[in-house]
């Protein structure tokens, strides 16, 4: 446990790693990552839905069933919340999630793998090919 804690120091700087080896000595327990925001209704079309964990991001298209977001968000994805949101998301590109929304559900797993290996920063996909 106490490996953990210096691991997750050296990723966070020098002060927040004083503060963790502080906190090793002292016994205290170590941060809990953060857990998934609650869920939602399903979004408008046009908004941003993240998965956290993963640090993707897709946007919502017409035709998403309700059904379909029960299925995302069974998966992790959720409501981005957080404005303005500094966090560094891979986005998923449009056609891809075209392709999610039209798929049949004993495929959305395979689609999703895939869309997610076809992520990529948001300067690449607004440069385009």
């Amino acid at each position: 446990m106490r490996d953990n804690s210096f691991e997750m120091a050296r990723a966070m700087g020098p002060i927040h790693s004083l503060r963790a080896r502080l906190r090793a000595l002292l016994g205290e327990p170590l941060p809990t990552p953060r857990q998934l925001p609650r869920r939602s209704r399903k979004p408008r079309i046009g908004a941003h839905v993240v998965h956290v964990g993963l640090g993707l991001r897709l946007v919502v298209q017409a035709g998403m069933s309700d059904e379909l977001w029960q299925w995302l968000m069974d998966q992790g994805w959720r409501v981005a919340v957080h404005r303005p949101d500094r966090r560094v998301y891979l986005d998923i590109p449009a056609s891809w999630v075209t392709r999610l929304v039209d798929a049949d559900p004993g495929h959305r797993k395979r689609l999703l793998a895939e869309a997610i290996e076809s992520a990529q920063p948001r300067s690449a996909l607004a440069r385009g090919p």
